[in-house]
């Protein structure tokens, strides 16, 4: 439930209380037009038109969080930035790109995606002050380079997929939903989810040279 302290007309949230991880009774279902309804009035300044969305779709967007971060605390702090964002945003949204749900749902992954990958580099920056700082072992830096090599040619490799073969990509394989779950995620038949995730698995196989 989204508590607003105050709401001006330049789209402003001083304070949006934690996700409620409880069932709501009106959550809206993919390509649901009262969505976008809510999202183009929270756009215009409508006050409780973003709470609305809020509780619509908060208990979802906390679920897609949590499976990328695998961290209630994290996922829940994701789930806030991306909402305060979709906030910031909501006069951007256009109907006939998507549905406001796969739209919402776009910003909640890339938003955990960028915590993992700080969380990653954080890691790294550990790794490299305590090698800096430590007798060598010279096995563990060889692997530990060669992971960072690989992870590298992962993350370099998906620069050449379409936009949308990366998106159903990544909440495949980053995000561990099914075939199913990403077709309703992005409000897409399971049949074309299921062609751009391996349309990305070859071109992301090709770019990085592994044999069939």
């Amino acid at each position: 439930m989204v508590d607003f302290q105050s709401v001006s007309k330049d789209h402003s949230v001083d304070q949006i209380r934690p996700v409620d991880s409880g069932a709501s009774s009106h959550e809206g279902a993919p390509g649901d037009p009262a969505l976008g309804e809510l999202l183009r009035l929270a756009g215009r300044g409508v006050q409780g038109a973003f709470a609305e969305l809020y509780d619509a779709t908060s208990r979802r967007a906390f679920g897609l969080a949590l499976r990328v971060v695998r961290d209630p605390a994290q996922a829940e702090e994701v789930t806030q930035e991306a909402y305060l964002e979709v906030w910031r945003t909501s006069p951007r949204f256009d109907p006939d790109r998507g549905s406001a749900l796969a739209w919402l749902l776009t910003i909640v992954h890339r938003k955990a995606v960028d915590r993992v990958r700080s969380a990653e580099a954080s890691s790294r920056r550990d790794v490299a002050y305590h090698q800096q700082n430590q007798p060598v072992d010279h096995d563990a830096t060889a692997e530990a380079a060669e992971a960072s090599l690989e992870a590298r040619r992962v993350r370099g490799a998906l620069q050449n997929l379409t936009d949308v073969q990366r998106e159903a990509l990544e909440l495949a394989y980053f995000g561990g939903y099914t075939h199913t779950e990403v077709a309703t995620m992005l409000d897409l038949p399971v049949g074309t989810a299921k062609t751009r995730i391996r349309d990305g698995l070859i071109r992301l196989r090709d770019a990085m040279g592994v044999g069939s």
